[in-house]
């Protein structure tokens, strides 16, 4: 007790200071065992206690989880959660850069590493962290074109839950992540993206059915070149065809006869086959 009372002399609480905390103190003593229960508190395992000890941060460092003693009328105490905590940002309506109105909404999550910053350097500090994301939010996207906020969705988050960390480093708050969860646009330019993708899909198609019939054209020109140079190659491939035609239809094919093949039908000594 008397390593306490010179601590707190040598944190300047004064004479007057020093002589309170000893009638706390002895109010303890004399009250035992009833006062236990009023001054007994029990901090658990993600949470830490900011002790203030007549308007002073004491020991200058947050309590650890445990059993903690705080003296009536002398000391506050304050419980601060470590665990981290998780922030829907309603839906803001913002204006991007190239004068589109859109509404983004987003989550934030984040934790508190420094209990004492978080309790002596702004008065709610959820609050704060909750609003400042959506100022952030709407700044941010606000230098952003619709297509940029469309197709770098990870990047904006990026940026912005940087922003939010080097602002919050004085609250004792860490930033863990931003994700953006929808962009909402009007109903008339969701018609027109409608038809601009559905023109440019139309546009390839044609580019890649003309190639496809570029590259059907080359084939039939080789094609055609081979048979020129072989045309017994064309009657087979001729044949080759009919046998196809009846293989797919059960149906009887009537086909002229080339009058050279029909020498090649006798043999025999002249019999017909």
């Amino acid at each position: 007790m008397l390593m306490k009372i010179v601590a707190d002399r040598k944190e300047g609480i004064g004479v007057c200071g020093w002589i309170l905390v000893s009638l706390s103190f002895l109010f303890v003593v004399l009250t035992f065992p009833f006062s236990i229960w009023a001054c007994v508190k029990i901090i658990k395992e993600y949470e830490r206690a900011v002790v203030f000890r007549l308007g002073r941060i004491l020991p200058k460092k947050a309590k650890s989880p445990g059993l903690l003693l705080v003296l009536p009328c002398t000391d506050v105490f304050t419980k601060v959660d470590l665990r981290t905590v998780t922030w829907n940002i309603p839906p803001q309506e913002i204006l991007t850069k190239d004068s589109v109105t859109t509404q983004v909404d987003g989550v934030v999550y984040y934790r508190i590493y420094s209990a004492i910053s978080s309790v002596a350097n702004v008065s709610n500090v959820h609050l704060a962290t909750y609003l400042l994301a959506q100022t952030t939010l709407r700044n941010v996207l606000g230098t952003q074109s619709l297509s940029q906020i469309l197709s770098s969705r990870e990047e904006i988050a990026h940026n912005i839950q940087a922003m939010l960390d080097s602002a919050t480093h004085k609250w004792g708050i860490k930033v863990a992540r931003v994700e953006i969860k929808d962009v909402r646009i009007p109903m008339e330019m969701q018609r027109a993206m409608a038809a601009e993708a559905e023109a440019t899909r139309e546009a390839r198609a044609k580019v890649v059915a003309a190639e496809g019939e570029m590259n059907a054209s080359k084939a039939l020109k080789q094609a055609s070149t081979v048979l020129v140079e072989s045309p017994v190659a064309l009657q087979l491939r001729y044949l080759q065809t009919l046998a196809t035609m009846a293989t797919e239809k059960n149906s009887t094919i009537v086909f002229p006869l080339p009058i050279n093949m029909v020498p090649g039908l006798y043999k025999n000594n002249g019999e017909k086959k």
